[in-house]
């Protein structure tokens, strides 16, 4: 049973998350809050798998629960899938830089976020496309880019550099292993060695690392 926080200042979108989220046969809803402080103080106490986290919020934001949260080792294992009204959300970077395994718009179809929820609690990271984008884009607006750190990606294989420069560019692992022709269990295997290498939570995590290091540059759309 994957146990499930809601955090969101509006009383009716949490109660609607929780009645979608505890329909669902392995997901169970275990508290909710109306602010990022709630949030960081239930999670400590419950130690939820996923905190469904609205980024606009009173006293403390989302992001700052969310690193708060994922900054904490006594909660360091929970995930946090933000989920926010708007697709341009200038939080977007900063959020999985705090360390938000999943980025969702709140108008993502009801199936597809008990899936997304799943998908993070299971290890992985999960953007939406059009977050992908906006991440892109924040990298390519910067008047100053990021330096290459080289020193980050040392021990990591050319293959490995292949598979998480298509990481970045938001494909699948399948997806991946049709592109490089490989067998899924060794793009997973790939994946796995990076997450292990970069000391990234999720493949969210790789995306950053990807941009940060210079391995992929951004490029306006």
């Amino acid at each position: 049973m994957i146990r499930v926080l809601i955090a969101d200042d509006q009383a009716l979108l949490r109660g609607s998350f929780r009645v979608l989220v505890d329909l669902a046969p392995d997901l169970t809803t275990v508290a909710e809050a109306g602010t990022g402080a709630e949030a960081v103080a239930l999670t400590r106490t419950h130690q939820p798998d996923v905190v469904l986290m609205d980024v606009r919020m009173p006293e403390m934001d989302g992001i700052e629960a969310t690193r708060r949260i994922c900054g904490d080792p006594a909660t360091a294992s929970t995930r946090v899938l933000i989920l926010t009204t708007f697709d341009l959300d200038e939080y977007v970077y900063a959020a999985l830089r705090a360390g938000a395994s999943g980025f969702l718009l709140k108008d993502t179809p009801p199936a597809d976020l008990l899936t997304a929820v799943r998908v993070v609690a299971s290890g992985e990271g999960l953007l939406a496309p059009s977050v992908t984008r906006r991440l892109i884009a924040e990298f390519a607006r910067r008047p100053e880019p990021a330096r290459p750190l080289p020193r980050r990606l040392d021990g990591v294989t050319d293959r490995e550099r292949e598979v998480l420069t298509l990481v970045a560019h938001g494909l699948s692992n399948v997806e991946i292993a049709e592109r490089l022709t490989l067998s899924l269990a060794t793009v997973k295997t790939h994946v796995s060695r990076l997450l292990s290498k970069l000391h990234a939570r999720d493949r969210a995590q790789l995306v950053i690392v990807a941009y940060e290091t210079g391995l992929v540059a951004a490029h306006p759309s």
